[in-house]
């Protein structure tokens, strides 16, 4: 009992972990992005990429961590997660600029349905009736509210329904390589950043990101500074919360997580984002989509609670068959 009690605590706690460090990093990312106006979402993976590395590297050498050391063996352990990770992290940076978080929260319910059919796909997964609906009812909400916003950025839409699909596909990776157990959660961390960090580099000096960056003029300002540090060390936070929650549950439930934090992210950004425009049909089908969530999150959880319980009772069932 104590065992359960405390294997609960700990996906409470993954989830919890998950959802707050989803939260503050979107609203740090929107605040260098565009309050700050810093001109490379690429140059922030960086950042995020090289804190990673950092953090964890000097985590193995104290012996606070450990996972494996390089060989020829771990590109096709990791891959093709590297790619979905920096892919993941560069679009979902590009649609926070270019969108208010209003409507990149919305849009960002389309993950849902990508992580359905990508572990569908991969995983096997069935879903009920119910399920498909309350995910079509976020989906048409989105559609509504699209259909009025008067912000409306096509390059921010592309970006952010890339990062859906993108999402998706890295939390149904993720928990297929946990369970293989080859690298382990900080293996996986800490090669993705390793095998990314130069090739995102290039694109950046390709690109003219790197000197840009260089000659934002904002980086006198201390306040500034301390908030772009901040992401980069809350992009390696985001990672880690990521992996632990779909380690601990699984890919959906970390969807459904992220999904009730952009409940709180959108209502936020409508009274302080500074970006979002009112009009009666974006704020109806926001409400239509976050109505979903609410009613999907319930059905999931509720759905998960009962899968068990009759796991659990076959199990009671086949031990008395046994005894007899």
């Amino acid at each position: 009992m104590a065992d359960e009690s405390l294997t609960v605590f700990v996906k409470l706690f993954a989830a919890g972990f998950y959802g707050i460090s989803s939260f503050f990093i979107v609203v740090i990312n929107k605040s260098v992005l565009t309050n700050y106006g810093f001109p490379s979402s690429i140059c922030v993976g960086i950042g995020q990429m090289l804190a990673t590395v950092v953090v964890l590297r000097v985590g193995k050498i104290l012996r606070v961590i450990t996972f494996p050391d390089f060989d020829r063996s771990i590109p096709r352990k990791t891959f093709p997660l590297p790619l979905l990770y920096v892919g993941n992290q560069i679009t979902g940076l590009f649609g926070t600029k270019r969108l208010n978080l209003p409507m990149f929260t919305v849009l960002r319910r389309f993950s849902i349905l990508f992580t359905m059919l990508a572990e569908g796909f991969l995983l096997k997964k069935k879903f009920s009736r119910s399920v498909q609906l309350t995910v079509f009812t976020m989906i048409l909400g989105a559609f509504v509210a699209a259909s009025a916003d008067l912000s409306f950025d096509l390059q921010g839409y592309v970006f952010i329904l890339m990062n859906d699909v993108l999402t998706a596909a890295n939390g149904a990776f993720v928990k297929q390589k946990l369970d293989s157990k080859e690298l382990g959660k900080y293996g996986l961390l800490y090669y993705n950043a390793v095998f990314m960090i130069l090739p995102t580099l290039l694109l950046a000096q390709v690109t003219g990101d790197v000197d840009k960056a260089l000659n934002f003029t904002g980086w006198s300002d201390m306040v500034f500074v301390g908030q772009f540090v901040l992401s980069c060390i809350m992009g390696f936070i985001l990672m880690y919360s990521t992996v632990l929650c779909t380690q601990y549950n699984s890919a959906l439930t970390t969807t459904i997580v992220g999904c009730v934090k952009n409940i709180l992210v959108t209502y936020i950004g409508m009274v302080f984002g500074g970006d979002y425009i009112f009009s009666w049909t974006n704020f109806i089908g926001l409400n239509i989509s976050i109505a979903g969530s609410l009613v999907y999150s319930y059905v999931t959880f509720t759905e998960d609670q009962s899968s068990k319980q009759s796991q659990s009772g076959g199990k009671l069932e086949a031990k008395g068959k046994i005894a007899v």
